[in-house]
Order: structure tokens, then sequence, then C-alpha cells
């Protein structure tokens, strides 16, 4: 059996800790059904044996303290909810526990926004990590060692586990459920579950929010033109005429403050206006594309499905209020 510490982070959700407990103690049930062995002996891991969560609305009873575990197989970090910093600090009385774990070939599942503190440890530097579209930008302001993957929901990486997106965490624990057990049993747990397994990317949840923390006043200044004209086709060139800069360098500085090239950012917040109209109904599809400023409606439409892995028409009838 796989010994599994669910750890009652200080800001952790319940609902998070709760679903994990439960969809990986049902798995044993599933597994007895098949006549097979349980797999997963799952327990509540606390640094005392009695947690307030959500300002003390709720209260957890840990089955265990970290100091009663001396090894683990497999660790569960929630998904957080508050200040990112402050949850940090707090949670700072796992972080040697979690570390020695890890070192001693303990797996790590970190749902969604947990990201921040198993990030804080160091264990992410250098590695891949999912984050949650709205915590993006924050995120890579606090751990520039960490490489932000926002293409799918979910890394693998060295025993570290991650995932992007509110509720997607359900799909982590799919994912960890099908690697230690197989298809068959991860599509039984997603079908009574009533989880989609298909489930991949947050694209086509993502609002578009670009990077401005990074204090260089030309490329802020840059943001706000091409933010506030989403209509106007400017070229690079013309924008560096309006801002009085030199082309290379300023791409480059683009790139380093935003995560996105010049390019890259024009077709995001076009998008993001076509999108906000597209939900709105009342215009063609058509017509919104022209009013992004393109001409081609077929080089429009690619670039929007890249962005949102959804057509435009398939995202209205998605969104559409």
């Amino acid at each position: 059996m796989k010994h599994v510490s669910i750890l009652p982070l200080f800001d952790a959700t319940l609902t998070s800790i709760d679903s994990s407990h439960q969809i990986l103690t049902r798995v044993n049930d599933f597994m007895r059904y098949q006549q097979r062995q349980p797999f997963y002996e799952v327990e509540i891991v606390g640094a005392t044996k009695n947690i307030e969560l959500g300002a003390g609305l709720y209260k957890v009873s840990a089955n265990k303290t970290i100091s009663e575990i001396d090894k683990t197989d497999l660790v569960v970090l929630p998904l957080l909810c508050g200040d990112f910093a402050k949850a940090i600090q707090k949670n700072n009385v796992y972080t040697q526990w979690l570390t020695r774990q890890y070192h001693n070939k303990a797996e790590i599942v970190c749902l969604c926004v947990g990201s921040f503190f198993l990030a804080s440890t160091g264990l992410l530097d250098k590695k891949k990590c999912a984050v949650h579209w709205a915590a993006k930008n924050e995120f890579r302001t606090m751990f520039p060692e960490v490489s932000i993957i926002d293409d799918s929901i979910i890394t693998d990486e060295n025993g570290i586990y991650t995932c992007g997106g509110g509720y997607s965490y359900l799909n982590l624990l799919l994912y960890i459920i099908e690697k230690h057990l197989g298809r068959e049993i991860s599509v039984l747990v997603s079908k009574m579950f009533e989880i989609d397994i298909e489930r991949k990317s947050q694209n086509p949840f993502m609002i578009f929010v670009g990077q401005k923390n990074h204090g260089d006043e030309i490329v802020l200044n840059a943001q706000h033109l091409i933010e506030n004209n989403p209509t106007q086709s400017y070229t690079i060139d013309e924008i560096c005429l309006k801002l009085g800069v030199g082309r290379r360098t300023f791409e480059r500085k683009f790139k380093k403050c935003t995560g996105n090239s010049v390019a890259e950012y024009i077709q995001r917040v076009k998008v993001e206006f076509a999108k906000k109209h597209l939900e709105a109904g009342r215009k063609t599809v058509n017509e919104i594309i022209y009013e992004t400023g393109y001409n081609d409606i077929d080089a429009f439409r690619k670039v929007f499905k890249k962005i949102t892995d959804l057509s435009p028409i398939d995202y209205r009838k998605k969104y559409a209020v």
C-alpha cells in the first residue's frame, strides 16, 4: 500500500482536502469490488492534531502529526485561498518535513495554487509548474526560477505533480490514480464522481491579464497602448515610433517583462476583445473579427483557437450570456 499524507495547510480550502481524501479512499473500495487489495492508506497529517481553516469557520482533526510520520509515499498539498505570502509564512512549519519526504522518494501532488507554498520550499526550482491563469503573474514575480506552464493543466516532473485551474485538481487526482493503477480504475473513478477525464487545458477558461509588475515604464506604456486600442492593427515598428524606442531592445525588454512577445501580446488582447463581444452575442462572428482589426477571417480563427482551444463559434455557444 502507498501511504498518503494530505496536509491541512494554513489557508487551504476544505473542499480540496476532503475531495482528495474521499477520492483516494474510494479507490480502495473499487479495488475490493474487483477482488484486489486496497492500494492507498490515506491520512490527514498536520503540524498539530487540530487545525482551523477558513478563518476559524472549519476545524480539521488530523489523523497524525508530521512528527509522527517518518516516511510517506505521497504528499497532497491542497489548494490555498487568500494571501499567498502570509500562507507561505504560516506553512513554513511543513517545509523541512516536506523536503525530507521528497528526498526520501515521496511523490508530491500539488493542487492548483498550493504551488505557491511548494515553490517557496525550493523544490520547484528549474522545474515546470502549472499555475492558475489568474495567479500566473504573481507567481512569476515571486518565483522566477520556476518554469510556468499554461498550455496544460497538469505537469509531471521528477515525482512532483502540479495543476492549474481551481477544480482541475480533480483531473490531477485522476492522473495520479491512472499512473499508479492504470486507465481502467481512473476511468471508473471519473464515472463514479462524474469528473470530465478529458479536460487537458485551462485555455477555454482563461482571461488574459498582462504582467505589469515589472517597473519598466516604456514596456508599461506599450501595454497600455495595445490594451486601450484593441481594434487597431499596430505593427511593432509603429509602436516603437510612438514610444521613441529602438525595435531590437524594445522587443527584448517587452518579452522579459511580460512573458509574451509583442506580437503575442497584441493577439491576446484582440482575442480577449473578441471573447467579450462573443459572450454578449449581439454581433455576428465575422463582424467581431473585423472589429479586432483583422481582415483575414481565417487567420484570426486560427489565432483564436490556438489561444482558447475553441473556435469563435464554439466559444459563443459555450459562454454567450
